[in-house]
C-alpha cells in the first residue's frame, strides 16, 4: 500500500512510497552485494537492459551473491510492501526485468555451473547466459536446447518454455529440466521436481517468472559436438517465393535432429556475402544438424543443391560459433520491438502474404524469422508442462530494430503492420518469451489451454502476487 505525506503549499516534495522512504542502509547490512541507488556509481549500467526501449527507475537494484541475498531481500521487500522486479539475463524484449520505483532482485552476477559428464546433467545458477553454458557443457561433447543466441538467459529461456536449435531434436529447454531451487513469495526455500512439490514444476516449465525466484537449475544434457554441421544459405529475395516453397516441402522429409530458420531481411555487410548484395533484401535458410555429420550432410544435400544462392557457409564449426551465429544481428543497446505468432503450417497464402510485407521495413537492422518446431517438441503432450503450443509447426517472430528514439514510431508501424497481416494464419498462441506488453488477452494466449491450471498454482505458490513484473497471471 503507498502511503503519501500531507502536502502544503509551503510543502512541495512528491509523495513517499515504501521504496523511496526505506531504509535501504539496513537492507546493505544484511547483504553481500551491491544495493545500488539512483545517485550511486554503477546505477545506470545496472539498470540497463538488453532493449534500449526499456528505460526504468528503480528505487533501488540488488546485485544479488547468493541465495542469502534473495532471502533477505525478498524478506525485506515484503515487510514493506515494495514492489518487486526480478532480474536474471535481462534479455526480454519487454523489459519486466525493471520496474519504476521499485525493488530489482538482480540475478546477473549468480553465474555458478557444474556440468557432470557421467551423469550427463549440468547445474547452473540463474545469471548464466547460453554462451556460458556451451562454453562448459561442450568442453565434455554436451548440450542442452538453449535458444539462438549466446547472450540470452537461461532463467527466462528455461522459465518461457525454451525454443532453441536443438529443440526438435531433444525438446524445449523447460523439457530437459530436471530439478530447480525456488524462493517463493512467502520466503521458504524448496526444490521443484517430479518428486517434490510437482505442481510448481510443472508450472515452472513455461509459466514465466511467475511462481518464485529460481536460484539454480538442474538438466539433463546430451551428446552434440564440439563440431557439428550448421550455417546458413543465402538467396536474393527475387527467389523468395520459390526458396520458401521448396523449404516447406523440404522440412516435412528431414529427421528430427535437423533444426531450421527462414530468416528474411536486408543482408548485412560481412564477409562472407558478397558486397554487391549488402544492404539488398534477401532470405536466408538457417540450420543445424544434431547428430553425425556424414548423415547430416546427406540430409542437407537437397537444400544446398537448390537454386542459386547467393552464399552457402553450411559447414563443419563448433557449435559454440554457431550459436553466435544471431548475437551481431541483435547486440544490446539498440531499440527493439517484437510481434509473434505460432503457425500451423506455411500455406501458399501465408507465403505471399509474409513476401509483400517483410522488406517493407522501415530499418535495414529489422529481420523476421520463422523458427521450425515439431519434432521432439510435439511429442510431449500439451499438458504435460506449461508451455501448452505443443502442435505449432513453425514460430513467427517480427523482429523491428533500429537506433534512435525519434524513429519509434515509424519502426513499431512496420512490425505491427506485418504482424496484423499474418494474423489469419496464426493457431492464436504466442510464444511468451516473444510476447511485449501488449494486455492480458496475449497473456492468456501465450499460456493457452494451461492458463486456468495456472492460475491455481499462482494461488498456491503467490497469492498475493508478489511476483508480478513478468507476462502476469494473476491469481484473483
Amino acid at each position: 500500500m503507498t502511503t503519501r505525506r500531507a502536502t502544503t503549499s509551503a510543502d512541495t516534495s512528491p509523495p513517499s512510497t515504501p521504496a523511496t522512504s526505506a531504509p535501504w542502509a539496513v537492507l546493505q547490512e544484511h547483504v553481500r552485494g551491491d544495493v545500488l541507488l539512483p545517485a550511486a556509481p554503477g546505477y545506470d549500467e545496472a539498470r540497463a537492459l538488453w532493449n534500449a526501449m526499456i528505460d526504468k527507475r528503480p528505487a533501488a537494484i540488488v546485485r544479488c551473491t547468493g541465495v542469502a541475498d534473495v532471502l533477505a531481500t525478498l524478506r525485506f521487500a515484503r515487510e514493506r510492501d515494495i514492489p518487486l522486479a526480478v532480474r536474471a539475463g535481462g534479455h526480454n524484449v519487454a523489459g519486466t526485468a525493471l520496474r519504476d520505483d521499485g525493488l530489482v532482485l538482480d540475478l546477473s552476477r549468480m553465474k555458478g555451473i557444474r556440468v557432470d559428464p557421467v551423469a550427463r546433467t549440468v547445474r547452473l545458477q540463474p545469471g548464466i547466459l547460453n554462451g556460458d553454458l556451451d562454453h562448459e557443457t561442450q568442453a565434455f561433447g554436451l548440450a542442452v536446447t538453449s535458444g539462438i543466441a549466446s547472450t540470452t538467459g537461461l532463467s527466462g529461456l528455461t522459465l518461457g518454455g525454451g525454443i532453441g536449435w536443438l529443440m526438435r531434436a531433444f525438446g524445449l529447454t523447460c523439457d530437459n529440466l530436471r530439478a530447480a531451487d525456488v524462493v517463493t513469495a512467502d520466503g521458504a526455500f524448496i526444490t521443484a521436481s517430479e518428486e517434490e512439490h510437482p505442481d510448481l514444476f510443472w508450472a515452472l516449465r513455461g509459466g514465466g517468472g511467475n511462481f518464485g525466484v529460481v536460484t539454480s537449475f538442474t538438466f539433463d544434457l546430451h551428446p552434440l559436438g564440439p563440431t557439428v554441421l550448421a550455417g546458413a544459405i543465402l538467396y536474393p529475395a527475387s527467389a523468395a517465393g520459390e526458396v520458401l516453397r521448396f523449404y516447406r516441402d523440404y522440412i516435412e522429409g528431414v529427421p528430427n535432429a535437423l533444426g531450421t530458420i527462414v530468416l528474411l531481411r536486408y543482408a548485412p555487410e560481412v564477409p562472407w556475402i558478397p558486397a554487391a548484395h549488402w544492404r539488398q533484401p534477401v532470405v536466408a535458410i538457417l540450420a543445424c544438424y544434431a547428430g553425425d555429420i556424414a548423415a547430416g550432410a546427406e540430409v542437407l544435400r537437397p537444400l544446398k543443391a537448390f537454386g542459386s544462392p547467393i552464399a552457402d557457409i553450411i559447414e563443419p564449426k563448433p557449435y559454440t560459433l554457431h550459436q553466435r551465429m544471431f548475437d551481431a544481428s541483435a547486440p544490446p543497446g539498440l531499440r527493439y520491438y517484437w510481434k509473434s505468432h505460432y503457425l500451423g503450417g506455411l500455406s501458399d497464402d501465408a507465403i505471399d502474404t509474409l513476401l509483400a510485407r517483410a522488406w517493407r521495413t522501415s530499418s535495414l537492422r529489422s529481420y523476421t524469422i520463422i523458427g521450425r518446431m515439431g519434432g521432439a517438441v510435439g511429442r510431449v503432450d500439451a499438458s504435460a508442462t506449461a508451455f501448452a503450443h505443443r502442435d505449432a509447426q513453425h514460430v513467427l517472430n517480427i523482429n523491428g530494430v533500429w537506433t534512435e528514439p525519434a524513429e519509434d514510431e515509424v519502426h513499431v508501424e512496420w512490425t505491427r503492420d506485418l504482424f496484423t497481416a499474418m494474423e489469419p494464419f496464426s493457431t492464436g498462441g504466442v510464444y511468451v518469451n516473444f510476447l511485449g506488453n501488449e494486455g492480458e488477452d496475449r497473456v492468456r494466449a501465450a499460456y493457452g489451454a494451461n492458463y486456468d491450471r495456472l492460475v491455481e498454482v499462482k494461488r498456491r505458490y503467490d497469492p498475493d502476487n508478489v511476483f508480478n513484473s513478468n507476462q502476469n497471471i494473476v491469481p484473483g
